[in-house]
């Protein structure tokens, strides 16, 4: 109550601005309320949707699938939903410390064999889907997985090479990274998609899906890079002067003193930046790829449904703050639980 009466009500003029805030808010919320549930239409009528004054989510109760599986085979779309399942479960259970030991890349390997042949199918029981024909949430998750796990690794070396003491290395790290974050990734899909083709050699193709993804891993490692060698230089030089005293060579000072320490002072800008990427993965529906916001724009251009865009961007904004939501609250307590970094602390 002391905190309420010195912030909110220590004068005339801050209460008049309180309660007219508050007055605001309720007024927003009940319209808010009054339209997302109590004057909404469920059940996919369009008719119903356009005499309505609420929402109309019937718009995704008639297009939830297209949404999330997008020109999948209709009759095949539990393969995406499992596949979607299975994702999911591997990045959880990856999440979890006690399972941190050399068999997780086996399940990794393990699980995404499985999503492999769920996807793609060509054996028996399960007729060949071309990967053209994925789109939806599947499609979003599986870019921002390959992504990560291929741009991270080229991101370290990336790091490294910037503070090399060899020039050369040096020189070409620093013209990647400046060269990669002075363009916007819509270029670079572009490039990817059109471009690249024109270098291969005659009758030699390179799938669109995996032209997207070379392109998503060159721009996710760049602005990685980045992150990583602020870590980097937030290590005390006395880290490396004790690394060297203890006769450890260059890569066993890198792997064991120096990168661990970086990763952990990483780990908030790190989390901000995969966040970013998983989200700029809508970018590919340019070159024909449809993932979870793009199946979104399809499914508006129905005759029947024009209008109610409202509802399948508020759909897709959950569905995003979900995922990214969870990731920060997981860099959150992944933070808290490694305590900060001492990195200044003396070694006696």
């Amino acid at each position: 109550m002391k905190w309420l009466r010195e912030n909110l009500f220590s004068g005339w003029v801050n209460t008049l601005v309180t309660v007219g805030l508050l007055f605001l808010f309720v007024a927003t919320i009940t319209a808010l309320f009054e339209w997302a549930f109590l004057d909404a239409v469920w059940r996919p009528d369009p008719n119903a949707c356009r005499e309505a004054h609420g929402a109309c989510w019937g718009f995704i109760a008639e297009k939830h699938r297209f949404i999330l599986f997008g020109t999948y085979p209709f009759d095949q779309h539990w393969r995406p939903a499992l596949a979607t399942v299975t994702l999911i479960g591997l990045w959880v259970f990856s999440l979890i410390r006690l399972f941190w030991r050399w068999w997780l890349a086996l399940v990794w390997v393990a699980g995404l064999a499985l999503i492999g042949v769920l996807m793609w199918g060509g054996v028996p029981g399960l007729p060949f889907v071309e990967n053209g024909r994925w789109g939806g949430l599947i499609l979003t998750l599986l870019l921002t997985t390959f992504g990560i796990a291929f741009a991270f690794p080229l991101s370290v070396l990336l790091a490294l090479g910037r503070r090399s003491d060899m020039p050369v290395i040096r020189a070409l790290c620093v013209g990647y990274v400046e060269l990669i974050r002075g363009v916007p990734l819509i270029s670079l899909l572009f490039m990817a998609s059109v471009m690249l083709p024109l270098f291969l050699p005659q009758g030699m193709t390179v799938d669109k899906l995996l032209r997207a993804q070379i392109a998503l891993i060159l721009f996710a490692a760049a602005y990685l890079a980045e992150v990583l060698r602020g870590g980097l230089q937030a290590i005390p030089k006395t880290q490396y002067e004790m690394a060297d005293a203890l006769g450890l060579s260059y890569w066993q000072r890198t792997l064991y003193v120096v990168l661990p320490q970086a990763l952990r002072i990483a780990v908030p800008p790190l989390v901000n930046t995969f966040i970013g990427f998983f989200k700029d993965t809508s970018l590919v529906l340019i070159i024909g790829l449809f993932d979870l916001l793009s199946t979104i724009k399809v499914a508006l251009t129905d005759p029947k449904w024009i209008g109610f865009g409202i509802e399948g961007y508020v759909f897709a904004a959950l569905i995003y703050f979900v995922f990214c939501f969870a990731m920060s609250r997981y860099s959150r307590r992944l933070e808290t639980h490694t305590g900060g970094v001492q990195v200044g602390a003396r070694a006696d």
